[in-house]
């Protein structure tokens, strides 16, 4: 299969488009044909080698990439049978090989992509749409991280908005998850939530999509500030 691999930690060129083998999903395991893979900003510091929560340094080599979306077609021992070729959607969590054209996941992870969208809009919301894109009510609390470079800037008719209704803007160093939903697996019924909405037409991710092997020009991208929305590979 292709894939976008990294074998020492630096800057966008460090990722090469290359042949390697096709991964065998373990027991309790599904194997994906990738249709589209999410960009994080966090996997542009992982690849600088920049060492922090929330995901730890991979090992090299490795294949970058915790957001696939495609289409199941093997399974791994004793996983549920339903699954071969379904329309998937997971979050690999800290266990990394999305930039690829097959990629493996824990069948538990799994949500079946909803009619109506695509695989892109399916993969910007199982990472990126479980942490935004709701309404605050009075008297919230915004909280904003992830920008790529320098400080917080809101425009003054976006700070009136907030200020009108009582609710305070505070920057925060590092990503943050509020695990607010409740539940066993609060990030998981966030990434429900956010499908549904998504199936429903009342979230509508922007996309900017790449081909896979032009994941270094993906990354440059993002760094500079020079994408548009969620930042998905296409094999």
């Amino acid at each position: 299969m292709n894939a976008v691999r990294l074998h020492a930690f630096g800057p966008a060129e460090n990722l090469s488009y290359e042949r390697t083998p096709r991964p065998v999903p373990a027991p309790g395991q599904v194997r994906i044909a990738v249709a589209a893979a999410g960009v994080h900003l966090l996997d542009t510091a992982l690849r600088q080698g920049v060492q922090g929560p929330p995901a730890p340094l991979p090992e090299l080599p490795t294949i970058p990439g915790r957001e696939v979306a495609g289409t199941v077609d093997a399974l791994g021992p004793g996983t549920d049978p339903a699954w071969l070729g379904r329309p998937v959607v997971v979050h690999l969590g800290f266990a990394p090989g999305g930039y690829a054209e097959y990629a493996v996941a824990d069948a538990q992870r799994l949500h079946p992509i909803p009619p109506g969208l695509d695989p892109a809009e399916a993969v910007a919301m199982i990472g990126t749409g479980r942490t935004a894109l709701g309404l605050l009510a009075p008297g919230a609390r915004h909280l904003v991280f992830g920008w790529s470079d320098g400080p917080l800037a809101l425009t003054d008719a976006e700070r009136a908005g907030l200020t009108a209704r009582g609710i305070t803007t505070q920057s925060v160093l590092g990503p943050v998850m509020l695990r607010r939903a409740g539940g066993d697996d609060p990030l998981r019924l966030l990434e429900t939530r956010a499908l549904a909405e998504a199936a429903a037409g009342r979230l509508r991710p922007a996309l900017q999509r790449y081909p896979l092997s032009e994941a270094a020009a993906a990354h440059r991208a993002l760094e500079t500030r020079g994408t548009i929305g969620k930042v998905v590979l296409e094999p």
